[in-house]
C-alpha cells in the first residue's frame, strides 16, 4: 500500500475513534463510526484477494447496518425525550436497539458470523486493529449507555458467547479464526459486568487488547497464519514461541499470569451482585475456550505434537525483534502482583 495512503487510513482511523470516545451527542458519535469503518476497509482489502474483497465486502454491510440501527434508536429516543445527548437514553426500544446494534458492531452472539469471516480474509496487522481498536469505540458507547440497558439481556448474550466463542473454536486450524472465537469468548466477560461495573469492563478490555496484541505482533514476526505451521517454527524463533506459549496460557486466564486479573475480578463482582449461578456459568464455559489456547500452546512449544508434520523444519534467524512486542509481553504475563492498585484505581 502506498504510504501516503496508510498514512491517511490509520489518521482517518484516529480521528473516528477520538470524535466518538469524547462526543455527547449521538450524531458527532455516529460520525466516528462511519470514518473508522471507511478507514479500516482499505486495509482490509489491500491485497487484492478475492477472500480479502469478500472480508471486506461483509465488514462494510453488517458495520452499515449497525451503525444505521443505532441512529435509528438516537432518533427515536430524541422523539420521546427530547435529548440527543448519549448518556441520556430512556426510551425502552432505543435501549434495546442500541443493544442489539453494538452487540453486532463488537460480534457479540447471535451478531457474531461476520468476525470470524473477516478476520480470516484479513493481513495480521489489519486483524491486529479488528481484534482490538475497532472495538473501543463500540465499548466506549456501551460504557456511557450502560445505566439504561437491559442487565437480562446483555448477561444472555454474554452467556452465549462465552459458549459459542469456546465450542466453535475448537475445530479450527486457522490461527485468526482461533482468535477471532477467543475474542468472541472476551467480549462475553466484558458484557456480563457492563451493567454492574462498567470500569471493570473497561479494565478487561484494555487488558485482552494488550494480550491480543502480543500474539498477532508475534505471529506476524514469526509468518505463522495455521497451525500446521506454528507446530515447525520453534527452530526458527525458540524465545519467542516460548512468549507465545505464556500469552497463550495468559489468554486462557490461568494464574500467576495478567490474564487471570479480570477473570477474578468479574467473578467476585457477579457474587457481590447475587450472580453466583451466572459466575459458575460463565466460568465453565471458559474451559472450552481453555482448550484451543493449550492447543496453540501446545503446537508453539518445543513440544512436536504426535502426528508428523509435512513442513519443512525452519532455519533459525537472528533478525532483532521489535521492543514494543518484549514490553506488551513482560505487561502481558507479570501485571497480576499490581492487581490491588488496580483495586484502588477502579
Amino acid at each position: 500500500m502506498n504510504p501516503q495512503a496508510k498514512l491517511v487510513f490509520t489518521l482517518s482511523l484516529l480521528l473516528g475513534t477520538t470524535m466518538t470516545i469524547s462526543s455527547n451527542h449521538w450524531v458527532t458519535a455516529w460520525a466516528g463510526l462511519e470514518i473508522n469503518t471507511l478507514a479500516i476497509l482499505p486495509m482490509i482489502s489491500k491485497s487484492h484477494h478475492p477472500r480479502a474483497i469478500e472480508a471486506a465486502t461483509k465488514y462494510f454491510l453488517v458495520q452499515a447496518a449497525a451503525s444505521a440501527l443505532i441512529l435509528f434508536s438516537s432518533m427515536t429516543n430524541a422523539w420521546d425525550t427530547g435529548q440527543w445527548d448519549i448518556t441520556q437514553l430512556t426510551h425502552p426500544m432505543s435501549c434495546l436497539v442500541l443493544t442489539s446494534a453494538i452487540a453486532m458492531k463488537l460480534g457479540l452472539v447471535p451478531f457474531h458470523f461476520w468476525f470470524p469471516e473477516v478476520l480470516q480474509g484479513s493481513p495480521l496487522i489489519t486483524g491486529l486493529l479488528l481484534s482490538t481498536a475497532m472495538k473501543f469505540p463500540p465499548i466506549t458507547l456501551l460504557y456511557m449507555t450502560s445505566q439504561s440497558l437491559n442487565p437480562t439481556l446483555l448477561t444472555t448474550m454474554a452467556l452465549l458467547s462465552a459458549a459459542i466463542g469456546g465450542w466453535m473454536g475448537l475445530n479450527q486450524t486457522q490461527i485468526r479464526k482461533i482468535l477471532a472465537f477467543s475474542s468472541i469468548s472476551h467480549l462475553g466477560w466484558m458484557a456480563v459486568i457492563i451493567v454492574y461495573n462498567p470500569k471493570l469492563t473497561l479494565l478487561n478490555f484494555y487488558l485482552y487488547a494488550m494480550m491480543t496484541a502480543t500474539v498477532f505482533l508475534i505471529l506476524n514476526t514469526i509468518k505463522v497464519l495455521k497451525l500446521s505451521t506454528l507446530m515447525t517454527t520453534w527452530t526458527k524463533t525458540p524465545s519467542l514461541n516460548t512468549m507465545l506459549l505464556l500469552i497463550m496460557l495468559s489468554l486462557a486466564g490461568l494464574p500467576p499470569l495478567t490474564g487471570f486479573l479480570p477473570k477474578w475480578l468479574i467473578i467476585q463482582e457477579l457474587t457481590k451482585q447475587n450472580m453466583a449461578p451466572t459466575a459458575t456459568i460463565i466460568s465453565l464455559l471458559s474451559l472450552l475456550s481453555l482448550f484451543f489456547y493449550l492447543r496453540l500452546a501446545y503446537c508453539a512449544t518445543i513440544t512436536l505434537p504426535p502426528h508428523t508434520s509435512n513442513h519443512m523444519k525452519q532455519w533459525h534467524i537472528t533478525k532483532p525483534t521489535h521492543p514494543m512486542i518484549a514490553i506488551l509481553t513482560v505487561m502481558s504475563l507479570l501485571l497480576l502482583p499490581i492487581a490491588p492498585m488496580i483495586l484502588t484505581i477502579i
